[in-house]
């Protein structure tokens, strides 16, 4: 703690026995030792003290850094999982853009239309589609590191939070000279879930809090269109929540070099009941993400509703985010309640099966991923996983003086480390942990953290 009055405190949680990464030109480092030295002092507005004051600020309009993406949409190739998804790839702004540009308009080289056929509801801000030929030609055989970022519940590639991130990684601004970085270093993409970020559903197949399908199929995609790109993650909230689940289906076959969450619920079914306990947790942010919800389905319901399941009429009457998932969620994807959906797409149990370098961080005074819910035991398990919690900072928040986001100071120096610093290739698993003098108890039974209880028939996962 310093004398700031906003100072916050910082803490980390992590495996005794760490794992170890080789360095490209220098001596080993143990993991937690790297997440410490990346992370700066955390020095918040003063003005907002608590974590509802910090998450309340982000309804405050706030322009955050100018991010220009073109739109791609993807057809699903799983069948069990049919419909379509848009990614929104990181572009530079073209140098004879104008005002039209920063909208977002036609003098920004792209298209309005999607090429594909699916259509929008309404582009965001600075987006546009790829033409085909420029596209087709996006493949290359360059080492930039790529940055698959995964947005929170109802969100997009537009929220702030993840622009604060995205701007030093991938432009030379002011921002990133504060953190002494070059800039442009990084090529980006954002991964919006179904029907969010102005995107058509195109099937009754909702996204839910562990729908890995859309990321795995673009995280392929991405290693054969750039066969020489290191891959990274990132997710936030929600799509953390599903980033922590891929990245521990995908388990040592994971793409991906290393990942960041930030904000992540990780036990669903404590943070809903958590929520519902107060007036503030139940009618301010449980309703408003249930609206939030009821809004996308509002727009998409004439393709929902092929989902015969459904009731528009009980959808209708909704007021808090439980209920859609009671309503909507177990209806889509066969859970009893949705206190059994929560239970089976959380992502604490996923901890057990990381095995790349997984970077969370988190705010012990979160309103919505409530600290109760980290699984800080289950990371003191995994010598691949490492939480920075901080004292304050709220749910994807931590506001500084002059509106600078605390949260992205770590997590682009964690990706800059990872890909300046870290040799993957030469990463040893860390030795079994010892069972005791004498090899301990051999126990029959099995612990399988990735056994879902959700399955397609016929299959056994």
């Amino acid at each position: 703690m310093s004398w700031y009055p906003g100072s916050c405190r910082t803490t980390f949680t992590h495996s005794e026995e760490p794992l170890i990464l080789p360095t490209k030109s220098g001596p080993k480092r143990a993991f937690p030792e790297i997440c410490k030295d990346i992370t700066p002092p955390c020095n918040l507005n003063p003005l907002l003290f608590n974590g509802h004051l910090q998450t309340a600020w982000t309804a405050v309009k706030s322009d955050g850094p100018a991010i220009h993406y073109k739109r791609r949409v993807f057809e699903a190739e799983d069948k069990a999982f049919a419909g379509h998804f848009a990614v929104d790839f990181v572009v530079a702004l073209p140098p004879s853009a104008g005002k039209a540009a920063e909208d977002g308009g036609p003098e920004d080289q792209g298209l309005r239309e999607d090429p594909v056929g699916v259509g929008h509801t309404k582009l965001p801000p600075r987006t546009t589609y790829f033409t085909e030929k420029k596209f087709d030609h996006l493949g290359s055989d360059d080492t930039k590191p790529l940055l698959i970022t995964l947005h929170g519940l109802s969100g997009g590639s537009y929220e702030v939070y993840l622009r604060h991130v995205l701007a030093p990684l991938v432009e030379k601004t002011a921002e990133g000279e504060k953190l002494g970085l070059s800039g442009g270093e990084w090529e980006a993409l954002v991964v919006n879930s179904r029907g969010c970020a102005g995107s058509k559903i195109t099937s009754s197949i909702l996204y839910n809090a562990r729908a890995t399908w859309d990321v795995r199929q673009v995280v392929k995609w991405c290693r054969q269109k750039w066969p020489k790109r290191p891959l990274y993650g990132i997710g936030y909230s929600l799509g953390a929540n599903i980033l922590t689940n891929y990245v521990g289906e995908e388990g040592e076959n994971c793409l991906l070099n290393a990942a960041v969450v930030v904000s992540n619920p990780w036990k669903l079914e404590i943070s809903s009941v958590l929520l519902q306990r107060t007036y503030v947790g139940l009618e301010i942010y449980s309703k408003t993400m249930g609206n939030n919800m009821r809004a996308l389905f509002d727009t998409h319901k004439e393709q929902i509703l092929k989902n015969k399941s459904l009731s528009e009429e009980r959808i209708s009457r909704l007021k808090y985010l439980h209920e859609f998932d009671r309503e909507v969620q177990c209806a889509t994807w066969g859970y009893a309640t949705e206190g059994a959906y929560y239970r089976d797409a959380s992502s604490a149990d996923t901890v057990f099966a990381i095995r790349i370098p997984f970077f969370a961080i988190h705010a012990e005074d979160d309103p919505i991923a409530f600290n109760e819910a980290v699984p800080y035991e289950e990371i003191r398990q995994n010598p691949y996983t490492v939480i920075c919690a901080t004292s304050g900072g709220g749910h994807l928040s931590w506001f500084e003086l002059g509106g600078g986001r605390w949260h992205a100071k770590p997590a682009v120096a964690f990706l800059n480390a990872m890909a300046r610093e870290v040799d993957f290739s030469k990463i040893e698993p860390p030795a079994p942990k010892s069972k005791g003098p004498h090899g301990g108890h051999q126990t029959p039974f099995v612990f399988e953290p990735m056994r879902r209880k959700l399955h397609l028939r016929g299959s056994e996962q």
